[in-house]
């Protein structure tokens, strides 16, 4: 029996497994990286061991560290979670090795799974069907897609629809691969634009029974990573319902497997399916599936590490359970990871945490990060899953989509308004899903004209003026005389601004004849427009203001009474768009570059991205090198565009 368990991991995944264990009376020992010595999963636990470094390679990836750290802690047990050494065969070894128990299959099975050519061809051998695609691709297997043979997250992959552009989706793919998961190898395989990306929860004990837990459509995605996931799949006929679970029960029989897993499938739009490859480990979207068995997938893997068998039934699937994966992240700028302080995350009808309890309350939060946080360039950007159960899948969406609407997210950008767009979409609640949905949707995804922005800075201005109180409030007059001003600056770079008086009859704002102020304070104003009382929350952080209302949430930055001189940047200069690591150059000065092409790739946030000419033009400066540390705004290079028309 498991007396104390090492969680080998970080973030959300350590609070949920954290969470199981003292619900079972097991003790815990967390692990951390420097810059996670204050992280809550560290706090969470019994004990923490200190892993020296921050970059994963020193530390999450370290394990002989680890292993080191269980034994030093007096562990008997080890939890990989998900990512790092989760589906490695050799920690999984070492663990056992030490006289640890490994909490997940057999390393023999991780192995056997571990690589996705080596997967595919276990797999078509036990008559499951797959996709292939012949070693040299041809015009006629176009459109491709690259994928890392080992490990997942999206990491590792490249679409390709022109054969030109294989060798350099190849290289990229596999320098991506080679830092994210210590293993270069890529394949190809044919790409299907509007397929659907489903798979199955198995569950397998020591006694030879084999749980399919139902499926989740994972089909909503950017970058090939998942951001909205549900179970039950919809609009799927029992017949393809019956065949995937079948496949995957095949699939788990045929290497043995023991413990929690996942077999990710292809549905073809004709209702072909296709075997992806079998992710040997809990999944990050598992919380839909507790929401509608009512299961605790953490303690089962538990149990059946100990060698308990499964319950004699297996539970029926009710309802409907939709997640969203809160990123920190601009869905307006390729999505591109967001680093800084996040001062404030909080859904306020959230009840609760890292349980299964969800259908008492409805909503779920599993989050790595609780109060403020520092949000930096070494893991994932994922700050929090949010999970919404209900009878129905159009309550779910509906709930869900509420949920994030409502919650008060401060200091850096995320993709909320994303989600939410996309849980309230027709196509979406009718079920027409694909993995091609955020592409083919979005001009109906971006944020749509905010116009309550104005509002929203009148509240912002009285909240101010609310917390430098005087004899009478800011601008109150017993004559006319000049308004109070108050600038503003949008998210978008528009400016707003604010003028108001305080008279005897009340607030007059200068662009809000019809609005009333009722109440004012530091935090909280309300204004009555039109006969229509809503109440602003407002939360100043330096010069940032967040404004969140009934009407939705605003960022303003405020601005000097007085603007300063702007700074000049010259033409054509490319700052870094976030703190990184220079990883590969595709340019020398003195080339001539065409607008769109790389230049050069950082690597930020476990994913490489790309840094491209702005324009035609001269690359005049490179100012960095391969290896480099960068810090955001730095200057990477400089291309001098062309004249227009073809002057000069």
């Amino acid at each position: 029996m498991i007396t104390t368990l090492l969680v080998a991991n970080r973030g959300e995944i350590a609070r949920r497994i954290l969470s199981t264990c003292r619900g079972l009376g097991i003790a815990t020992v967390a692990v951390h990286s420097d810059p996670d010595a204050e992280a809550p999963h560290v706090r969470e636990a019994d004990t923490a061991v200190r892993l020296p470094g921050a970059a994963p390679a020193d530390t999450y990836l370290r394990g002989d560290l680890l292993i080191e750290a269980a034994l030093a802690a007096g562990a008997d047990a080890v939890h990989p979670g998900y990512g790092f050494l989760s589906e490695n065969a050799e920690f999984a070894r070492a663990v056992q090795d030490a006289g640890l128990t490994w909490v997940g299959p057999s390393p023999e099975a991780i192995a056997a799974m571990g690589s996705k050519t080596e997967a595919k061809r276990l797999m078509a051998a036990a008559g499951v069907p797959v996709l292939t695609v012949a070693a040299e691709p041809t015009e006629k297997d176009l459109p491709l897609l690259v994928k890392a043979a080992a490990g997942g997250g999206g990491r590792g992959m490249r679409i390709v629809t022109e054969l030109a552009d294989l060798p350099q989706a190849l290289a990229s793919a596999r320098a991506e691969a080679a830092k994210a998961f210590g293993v270069a190898e890529v394949f190809c395989e044919p790409y299907l634009p509007t397929g659907r990306h489903v798979e199955v929860q198995l569950l397998g004990d020591r006694f030879g029974t084999v749980w399919a837990l139902g499926e989740r459509d994972c089909s909503l995605q950017r970058r090939h990573q998942k951001v909205i996931e549900e179970a039950p799949a919809p609009g799927l006929p029992e017949r393809v319902r019956a065949e995937l679970h079948a496949a995957a029960i095949t699939a788990a029989r045929a290497i043995g497997y023991t413990g929690a897993g996942t077999a990710e499938f292809l549905l073809a739009p004709d209702g072909r399916i296709f075997f992806l490859e079998m992710n040997t480990r809990l999944q990050v979207e598992h919380p839909v599936t507790e929401c509608v068995t009512g299961l605790d997938l953490v303690a089962l893997q538990l149990r059946i590490a100990e060698g308990e068998p499964l319950p004699p039934e297996q539970p029926a699937v009710r309802g409907h359970a939709i997640e969203g994966r809160l990123y920190a992240e601009d869905p307006e700028r390729d999505w591109q990871p967001q680093t800084g302080t996040l001062h404030l995350l909080r859904l306020p009808d959230v009840q609760t945490e890292f349980a299964t309890g969800v259908r008492e309350s409805g909503l779920r939060l599993d989050s790595g990060v609780a109060g403020p946080a520092v949000i930096g360039v070494h893991y994932d950007a994922m700050l929090a899953k949010v999970i919404a159960w209900a009878p129905t899948r159009a309550e779910a969406a509906r709930r869900l989509a509420d949920a994030l609407g409502r919650a008060r997210i401060h200091g850096l950008t995320t993709n909320r308004e994303l989600l939410v767009a996309a849980l309230r979409h027709p196509a979406f609640l009718d079920g027409r899903v694909h993995t091609a949905f955020l592409t083919e949707h979005a001009a109906d995804l971006g944020p749509g004209p905010q116009k309550h922005i104005p509002q929203a800075a009148l509240a912002a201005a009285l909240a101010d003026a609310a917390a430098r109180p005087g004899a009478f409030p800011s601008g109150w007059r017993n004559l006319p005389s000049q308004p109070q001003v108050k600038r503003y600056r949008a998210a978008d770079g528009t400016e707003y601004e604010v003028r108001y008086r305080h008279t005897r009859t009340g607030l007059h704002a200068e662009d809000h004849p019809e609005t009333r102020l009722l109440a004012a304070a530091p935090d909280r104003v309300t204004l009555r427009t039109d006969g229509l009382a809503r109440t602003f929350e407002i939360a100043v952080h330096g010069d940032t203001v967040h404004v969140d209302s009934p009407l939705g949430a605003v960022t303003l930055t405020a601005l000097p009474r007085h603007p300063e001189p702007a700074v000049h940047t010259d033409p054509g200069a490319l700052l870094a768009p976030m703190p990184g690591t220079v990883v590969r150059l595709a340019a020398a000065v003195g080339e001539r570059v065409t607008a769109g092409q790389p230049l050069l790739w950082l690597e930020a946030m476990k994913m490489e991205h790309r840094v491209c000419a702005p324009s035609d033009g001269l690359l005049t400066g490179l100012r960095v090198t391969t290896g480099q540390q960068v810090e955001l705004g730095t200057l990477l290079a400089v291309v001098q565009p062309d004249p227009p028309n073809g002057e000069g």
